[in-house]
């Protein structure tokens, strides 16, 4: 096994439910970044010498703190958990979700509100649960996004 080309950065994914794995494995393989997946169990991942499995215990919250707890400012976060995104920002990490669209420190606060709204709105039965399809163009946008993040950290600039 060789040495990724930038040991200094290091890219975090919330893998349990994460659809853009190979994606960001592509991303990874190009610029030679490590990748930890981390989740709450075993599972398939793609084939390369930069991952690194990481299966914390079962409980809530377990791979959120374990990412939070190492995340550092020249890395990045790939997460659907709007309350993870907001501490791997306080890291000074790069921050995209599933769907490509990142995390800032304008959007974060906005993106908490919402999920604390429709998390109240379900609970009163007002809304049902609702997932859209993960789609191609969702693929490609991710992509953009992840590619977007290196760039930045590669010029040692934050979030655009």
């Amino acid at each position: 096994m060789t040495t990724p080309a930038n040991p200094t950065t290091i890219i975090y994914v919330d893998a349990d439910a994460c659809p853009v794995k190979d994606e960001v494995v592509r991303v990874a393989e190009r610029h030679e970044l490590p990748v930890k997946f981390v989740s709450n169990s075993f599972m398939r991942l793609p084939n390369s010498w930069l991952i690194e499995r990481v299966v914390v215990q079962d409980g809530p919250d377990a791979a959120d703190n374990w990412i939070a707890e190492r995340i550092g400012t020249d890395d990045i976060a790939v997460t659907a958990d709007i309350p993870l995104a907001g501490r791997c920002l306080k890291a000074g990490a790069q921050v995209i979700g599933m769907t490509g669209k990142p995390f800032t420190e304008a959007s974060i606060g906005m993106a908490l509100a919402m999920r604390s709204l429709m998390q109240d709105l379900r609970e009163a039965g007002e809304v049902r649960g609702f997932n859209a399809a993960f789609t191609k163009a969702d693929r490609s946008q991710f992509l953009q996004a992840m590619e977007t993040a290196v760039q930045l950290i590669k010029r040692g600039r934050k979030n655009a």
